[in-house]
This record gives C-alpha cells, sequence and structure tokens, in this order.
C-alpha cells in the first residue's frame, strides 16, 4: 500500500485548509426600510462586483443599456462558493428561518439550488409558462423591462404557511419580483425574503415591491448583494468592431479574449 510522503500530506493539509478558510462576510446595511445590501465599500462587496461584466445592447439578448452577466461568477469556483456562502450565511442565522427556496427562471436557477441545499430545505422552479410539465399554478400575465409574461409553478410544490426566499439574479423594475411575491401569497405562503445579487437602484425596483397594491408586501425584506454603481462602468465588455455578436465554431481561432480586458478581440 503506497503511503503519501511528508511533503504531499503538507500540500494536502494546506490545500484543505485553504478550501475551509472562513469567509468573512461585510456587514449588511439597511438601505430604506426592508431593504437590505452589503455595505460596498467592503472589500468582498467590490470583488463580487468586479466579477460581473456587463454588455451593451449589440452584445446583449435584450435592448437594455447595460446587461449584467453572472457567468463571470458561476465560471470563477471561489467566487460563486463565496456568493453561495454569502446566501447561506444569512439564512441561517435568523431566527425564523425560511421552508422554501424558489428561483425565477432562468438565472435563479443557477444560485438557488445551492442556496436551498446549505439551508437542507426544498428548491422550486418558478417558470416562465410552456416550460413545466403537469398541473401548474399560474402568476397570470404580468409586464417587465422586457416583455409581457406569465410564471407558473408546479402545483403542490408551496403549500399554505410555508416561508418562501424568492432568488434571482438582478432585480430592475421589480415586475418579474412582484408575479413572484403574488403566486406565493396566493397559494396561502409566506415570501420570506427576496434576494438578488444585482441591483439597479434607478429603476426603483425594491421601492415598487414595497409600495405595490398599497403596500401590500411592505413589510418583506428585499436583500440585494450589490449595485450597478459599484460594478462600474469598467466591467464594460463590449467589443471591437468586426467581432461578431455569434462566432461559428470553425470560426474561433479568429478571435481571442484579451487577458488585460476580458473582451474577445480579433487576432
Amino acid at each position: 500500500m503506497s503511503q503519501s510522503s511528508p511533503a504531499t500530506k503538507t500540500t494536502e493539509e494546506e490545500d484543505h485548509h485553504h478550501h475551509n478558510l472562513e469567509i468573512v462576510i461585510p456587514e449588511i446595511i439597511a438601505l430604506n426600510d426592508n431593504h437590505f445590501t452589503m455595505d460596498q465599500s467592503n472589500p468582498l462587496a467590490k470583488q463580487i462586483a468586479k466579477s460581473l461584466p456587463w454588455f451593451g445592447p449589440k452584445y446583449s439578448p435584450h435592448d437594455v443599456p447595460n446587461f449584467y452577466d453572472v457567468s463571470g461568477i458561476t465560471e470563477n469556483p471561489e467566487m460563486f462558493k463565496t456568493v453561495i456562502k454569502c446566501f447561506i450565511d444569512r439564512y441561517k442565522k435568523e431566527e425564523v428561518k425560511p421552508t422554501h427556496v424558489c428561483g425565477f427562471d432562468a438565472r435563479g436557477f443557477l444560485f438557488g439550488p445551492s442556496i436551498a441545499m446549505g439551508l437542507d430545505i426544498p428548491f422550486v422552479m418558478i417558470r416562465k409558462a410552456g416550460k413545466l410539465p403537469g398541473v401548474l399554478v399560474s402568476s397570470g400575465e404580468y409586464i417587465t423591462e422586457y416583455s409581457k409574461d406569465e410564471t407558473v409553478m408546479r402545483f403542490g410544490a408551496i403549500k399554505k404557511g410555508d416561508r418562501v426566499v424568492l432568488v434571482d439574479d438582478l432585480i430592475a423594475t421589480g415586475g418579474t419580483a412582484i408575479a413572484g411575491f403574488e403566486l406565493v401569497s396566493q397559494l396561502g405562503a409566506i415570501v420570506h425574503e427576496f434576494a438578488a445579487i444585482i441591483e439597479l437602484p434607478f429603476l426603483d425596483g425594491v421601492k415598487k415591491i414595497h409600495e405595490y397594491k398599497d403596500g401590500k408586501f411592505k413589510d418583506v425584506p428585499c436583500f440585494t448583494m450589490v449595485d450597478c454603481l459599484t460594478i462600474g462602468d469598467d466591467q464594460g465588455r463590449d467589443t471591437e468592431d468586426g467581432v461578431p455578436r455569434i462566432v461559428k465554431a470553425d470560426e474561433c481561432n479568429k478571435y481571442t479574449v484579451d487577458e488585460k480586458t476580458g473582451k474577445v478581440v480579433v487576432i
């Protein structure tokens, strides 16, 4: 039977220690009544923000000035674990804990399952109409910053008295979030908190949630991790002319990612 040398053992122990280092969560501050965020001056909050590139209309799936890309987090395992841990620690510390995590189609599916697993509670998908099988419950039609939509979840996934964390990657105008609030509320469950990685403060999404229907959800906390001002203009990744929006797989050798700017450029 082979045995690890002392040097190998030390390396393994150091590696184990590295992956179990305590992450110091930034101080959580109140922006307004029931709107909470990380201290944006904290180094970790800044590090999360600088993991989020954005793209203009030419290189985005929607015609918006800045489309924020959470793949900057999901493609960085250490940052991904850090973000998830921030959410898990937040809810583990609470005296009254959530019973379910619901993620919005589709980027809420990237973060919600890992948060739910960390809390040992179910994850429920809130999907756009036409995407789920079986008997479904509908939010009805609602308006987002992009289009008119309808969200659904599996019948029986959420029941009366459940406490639900609603998770998405970003809050803009709040339309999608409010549809989720209404869906959970109409099922007799309680929205424990709405949580998102990114907030666009100038669109007042959180304010719109709290003012909806004369303050129906004004007492529900909303937690947003970083805002677009902390992310900053320097995270723009629109590339130079000559790089198409879609590159054919057999033509990838004509382009590369510039290591300094993170932009795709012509070789």
